[in-house]
């Protein structure tokens, strides 16, 4: 049984703490991007070093007090804030943003958990490489947190999540031991990977206090274009026509609705969209080429391919990185419309690619069979992960349709079940989806997590009710 971060709590954890790891509590901590949920908490702490993490879990783990792990704040499933139950600690990486080292002839970059996601690109690409994990709130996000969920970004089609770019990592367990796992090997077969298991628990089974990183080569040329198509199944047959043309050159395939530019267009009229009126469906393509290739010639290779097959019916170039930056900014923006406008329920979900216009249309027949919604679909179709984002009408408010967010949930959950998708494609199960979890997960699989949770995890301290239900 857990009990609260009270005073007595607050007063062991300043023998044991510098004055400096202690932080005003403030509303912002305890709400999430989208204003869904609003945590408790007994009082914040910003420790500065992993010895100072595993100060906070031992004192923890001795009063039973839940720790719930802070990075960036920017999570979408309320994994970093806890609703419900005895008034956690709240656990915050922020003053550990140090990048202790960069190893270009290996590859790798040692980053602390609390450095911003954008802050260990550009020291990427101060040693003249490449950091590839990019996504909407990378200026936020922190990479313990983009580890602790195994976030996707844009760029999963070419490089793969967040775990295939970690090698290495130091943690605090839940007994508060730390693991000295920061090694910079590709091949390392002794044992059991628990770099692979803390990467995507969600802070369940420890806190990430650094991570070894994986680096690669800037490409000399890149490029990207806007090509309209038809619908989503031109759209994948594009996508295959570029993977055979283009190669391993080919960073990043997004899907980009009509709906999504039109909410650009209402609530964030100074962005600017390259075309009025919106067409309803356009892709996004992105390359990185070696040099002596020039991205532009390949763009217009493919684009004049796929007009002669009927699948795309106009397109824009890049004509500089100017320009390529713009479609990249259309296409990030396009979150915060969405939260602009209000969504009753927003779904991030994968399939497999080739189900991808299928789930689309069945997916749209089933919002519509439950009223006259607006969806706005988008995401990385190169690698099956799709938004689904169901809206009210025009003029309507998202509180109008409250008593519709569950069963809009399930038809879609339903459909992505039975297509043998998934109900959390890259944002975590969080506290949000664990009804989910139990519902669509596998039988072994959920009790195989049960017994490491309780294995690692026997007082349940470690971000309690996210990923798993608390037992009773």
């Amino acid at each position: 049984m857990l009990t609260p971060a009270d005073t007595a709590f607050e007063a062991d954890l300043r023998t044991r703490l510098p004055k400096a790891a202690f932080r005003p509590l403030t509303p912002a901590y305890l709400e999430e991007p989208r204003g869904l949920y609003h945590g408790n908490a007994g009082l914040l702490v910003a420790p500065g070093s992993a010895e100072e993490v595993a100060e906070v879990i031992r004192a923890a783990g001795a009063a039973h007090v839940g720790v719930v792990p802070y990075g960036g704040g920017t999570g979408l499933v309320c994994g970093q804030v806890m609703p419900d139950g005895p008034a956690p600690v709240l656990l915050s990486l922020e003053r550990m943003t140090k990048i202790r080292a960069a190893y270009p002839e290996d590859n790798i970059l040692i980053a602390e958990a609390g450095a911003i996601l954008s802050d260990v690109q550009a020291a990427a690409a101060k040693a003249d490489r490449l950091f590839p994990l990019s996504l909407a709130s990378e200026g936020s996000a922190r990479i313990g947190g983009n580890l602790s969920t195994n976030a996707g970004g844009v760029n999963v089609l070419r490089y793969g999540n967040a775990r295939e770019l970690c090698l290495g990592l130091e943690a605090v367990l839940p007994d508060g031991t730390i693991w000295h796992g920061l090694k910079r090997l590709r091949k390392d077969n002794t044992g059991y990977d628990l770099r692979g298991l803390l990467i995507g628990a969600e802070g369940t089974l420890g806190v990430i206090t650094a991570a070894a990183l994986r680096l690669f080569p800037r490409p000399a040329q890149e490029g990207a274009a806007l090509m309209v198509v038809p619908g989503p199944e031109e759209a994948l047959k594009l996508l295959a026509l570029a993977q055979r043309q283009i190669g391993g050159g080919l960073s990043a395939f997004e899907l980009i609705s009509g709906m999504g530019l039109r909410f650009l267009s209402e609530t964030m009229p100074e962005q600017r969209l390259p075309y009025d009126p919106a067409p309803e469906w356009l892709v996004l393509v992105d390359l990185g080429l070696q040099a002596g290739h020039s991205p532009e010639e390949a763009l217009e290779v493919l684009f004049a391919d796929a007009f002669e097959q009927g699948l795309v019916t106009d397109g824009l170039i890049a004509q500089s990185g100017a320009q390529r930056d713009d479609f990249w900014a259309m296409r990030e923006t396009i979150p915060e419309a969405n939260r602009k406008t209000g969504a009753i329920t927003s779904h991030d979900v994968s399939v497999p690619v080739a189900a991808v216009p299928e789930f689309i249309r069945q997916g749209q027949e089933a919002v519509a069979d439950l009223g006259p919604y607006r969806i706005n679909c988008f995401g990385h179709m190169g690698d099956g992960n799709l938004h689904f984002n169901v809206f009210p009408p025009k003029g309507e408010a998202r509180a109008d349709h409250a008593a519709a967010k569950e069963g809009i949930q399930r038809a879609v959950h339903d459909l992505v079940h039975a297509m043998e998708g998934s109900i959390s494609a890259e944002h975590g199960i969080g506290r949000a989806k664990v009804a989910d979890l139990e519902r669509y997960g596998d039988p072994a699989k959920l009790a195989a997590m049960r017994a490491i949770k309780a294995a690692l995890d026997p007082m349940g301290i470690m971000n309690p009710g996210a990923v798993l239900r608390v037992s009773d």
